[in-house]
């Protein structure tokens, strides 16, 4: 795995998000609002890292489809998958501020300032 520091997390007053690549993808990239397909798995569900909060590859699911760049996603993932190709797989650990922030999301078991780790496979774009 390829480790690519986006932004720093060491400290607590930077925010932003690291890129782990897990798998290469074919090289071609989507352009800001395209609509992008993904496979996503998120974890960080009552702050503990492991715990996943929802799955894209869980029955009942369906990929999921978002016009990229365009802030209809949390910003670590505007930022991350607009730099992702067809086929790739990264995990992306977002800070609380690329992730829901000091709101959290009740509903899923995301607390406010939560860090969370994402793993996106990139489907589609068109």
């Amino acid at each position: 795995m390829r480790r690519t520091a986006l932004a720093l997390l060491a400290r607590k007053d930077h925010m932003g998000f690291t890129k782990t690549l897990i798998r290469e993808g074919n090289g071609s990239k989507p352009a800001r609002g395209q609509q992008v397909t993904v496979h996503c798995t998120g974890y960080g569900k009552n702050r503990d890292p492991k715990e996943k909060f929802w799955s894209t590859k869980d029955p009942g699911q369906e990929p999921f489809t978002f016009a990229v760049g365009l802030g209809q996603v949390i910003k670590g993932w505007d930022e991350s998958v607009i730099n992702m190709s067809i086929g790739e797989v990264a995990r992306i650990h977002c800070s609380p501020d690329y992730a829901y922030g000091a709101g959290g999301f009740e509903a899923w078991g995301i607390m406010p300032n939560s860090e969370l780790t994402f793993e996106i496979e990139v489907l589609s774009f068109k």
